[in-house]
């Protein structure tokens, strides 16, 4: 049976009031013991005494003292990146029918604003999984559907799925293309976002996704889902001062530019353009000065700390930079084909052919959307 525990903010109203442990203690015909045991939790009061403190407080019982159960515990699987430590905010999700565990920090911590946790875990060094502590009712963590990827439209889509669907939680976390399939593959999300072109294959994403498949060691199958086809190429500032026009400018004395991190598409657009231009990497003032996303690309470029990067035209047009196009990248969602029948992946993969949503892919800016919605590959590992 769970152990009950009587709870009060005694405390917070009096301040509120402005009343001091004796002033609230005068009125309410008690010691001032008595309000210091209640609001330390020492003293669970009495029925009448409770209520001469709410008619003191001029509020009911209830806004005084709650009963709370002790928060159920349940074993999660932890996501590579969630560190050792104690009381590290969570986010649940059922992922493989498994229960994971992604950390709340840095970047995946935020939206717009702080995300609630889940719960609090604490991983052991040297152990598999982590313990955590509940702050959710469980069965709200069965609708949520973890994301990883680095576009934009990721989060917009989102969001316009939690609208239609109130009980649907997408989680998204933070991660390059190649880093997105490699958690994919661990089972550490439902989904992942890639933006990959193969010069050698002369396709997007599939041969990436069917080489990592194999990586796995054992048989699954991923299917490739396309969220749009977007413009890749040179963010530049307003009115191009540096009269940049091809990659081989960038090469020019005075230019400097920011890169993305390994693994990341924008990097693979940018090495590839590069080496058919004949361009060594060592050329490029900033190739080695790295930032982590496409928001960070056009910050860099917007403040004027760089004269150019590469990233897409939403993003230009979102910071309101020039933009220089160099590829027409094909952005895919890779889905495990297991995942496929789970109600909350449904749910949100339901969205996708929704009007409302390719109108706000097309907004953006540099957005195709002719395959949004299709089924464009299935892979073999």
């Amino acid at each position: 049976m769970k152990q009950e525990v009587l709870r009060n903010n005694l405390k917070q109203i009096r301040t509120r009031l402005g009343m001091s442990q004796q002033d609230l203690a005068n009125l309410a015909g008690v010691t001032r013991q008595t309000i210091s045991g209640v609001e330390s939790g020492q003293y669970a009061p009495s029925t009448t005494i409770s209520l001469r403190l709410a008619k003191a407080l001029g509020c009911q019982v209830e806004d005084l003292f709650w009963l709370e159960e002790d928060l159920p515990e349940i074993t999660a699987i932890p996501a590579q990146n969630l560190p050792v430590g104690q009381g590290l905010r969570v986010i649940l999700a059922r992922i493989g029918g498994e229960w994971v565990a992604h950390p709340l920090i840095g970047q995946d911590a935020f939206r717009t604003e702080m995300i609630p946790s889940d719960g609090e875990g604490n991983r052991l060094l040297g152990v598999d999984t982590v313990l955590v502590k509940l702050l959710e009712e469980p069965q709200k963590l069965l609708h949520t559907v973890v994301l990883a990827g680095c576009s934009p439209a990721l989060s917009l889509w989102a969001k316009a799925a939690e609208r239609w669907h109130p009980e649907l939680r997408v989680h998204l976390t933070f991660a390059n293309s190649m880093a997105a399939l490699q958690r994919l593959c661990r089972g550490e999300v439902h989904i992942a976002g890639m933006h990959l072109y193969s010069s050698q294959a002369q396709e997007h994403n599939t041969p990436f996704v069917r080489s990592e498949l194999k990586n796995v060691g054992k048989k699954q199958t991923a299917v490739l889902i396309n969220l749009g086809v977007w413009e890749e190429g040179l963010l530049v500032q307003p009115g191009n001062p540096k009269n940049l026009r091809t990659i081989a400018d960038l090469a020019q004395p005075g230019v400097t530019i920011v890169n993305r991190d390994r693994g990341s598409g924008s990097r693979e657009l940018l090495e590839r353009k590069m080496t058919e231009a004949k361009i060594p990497f060592t050329a490029i003032q900033g190739f080695d000065h790295i930032v982590s996303g496409h928001q960070d690309v056009a910050l860099a470029v917007a403040k004027g700390i760089v004269d150019a990067g590469v990233s897409s035209a939403a993003l230009a047009v979102a910071f309101g930079l020039d933009f220089i196009p160099l590829h027409q990248s094909r952005y895919d969602l890779v889905i495990l084909q297991q995942y496929l029948e789970e109600a909350p992946v449904q749910q949100l993969l339901s969205t996708l052919g929704h009007r409302q949503v390719i109108s706000q892919l097309q907004a953006l800016g540099g957005y195709d959307t002719s395959l949004t919605g299709e089924v464009v590959a299935t892979v073999e590992g």
